[in-house]
């Protein structure tokens, strides 16, 4: 991906019965950087329960969920209620350029969701396809630590 600047950022990524997002302004992205360098994808892990407990400990004493204009976290139930507050907040925005990476399962189901895009001011691209080591790929793996972070969380209930 030839890199861009966008006014905000959106990530939707699901892991297993949960759905979630997050909205980062591009100021906010650049600060959120340094405090998210140990953040792996969690499918890669060996030691996965270690890393869930070290980055929780990031992510309280980081305060790194206070970076996001938005965020929230669903059952995969209530996907749609994940993708209207998206819609909501671009067209809210619509003055804004926008990208927006979406879980690569999902893809389909939200451009056929929320048809508004023109290609123009908002971007969509599936996770896959997010670069290694951009920015982009750094803060997509907040949001997949997150969910999972919920979802050990709720299967211990």
């Amino acid at each position: 991906m030839k890199h861009k600047i966008f006014d905000y950022y959106i990530f939707i990524d699901f892991s297993e019965n949960l759905i979630g997002y997050n909205i980062i302004s591009n100021e906010k992205m650049f600060e959120l950087l340094p405090k998210i360098t140990k953040f792996a994808h969690y499918k890669t892990l060996r030691n996965k329960k270690s890393y869930i407990r070290s980055i929780k400990k990031i992510i309280d004493k980081g305060k790194i969920t206070s970076y996001f204009v938005k965020y929230k976290i669903r059952k995969m139930r209530n996907n749609l209620d994940v993708y209207m507050d998206v819609f909501e907040f671009i067209k809210k925005n619509n003055n804004c350029i926008i990208f927006v990476s979406v879980d690569d399962s999902q893809y389909v189901t939200f451009k056929k969701r929320v048809n508004i895009f023109d290609g123009k001011d908002v971007i969509v691209k599936k996770e896959s396809e997010l670069v290694k080591g951009t920015p982009e790929y750094k803060v997509s793996l907040v949001l997949d630590s997150l969910l999972n972070i919920e979802r050990l969380k709720r299967c211990r209930r």
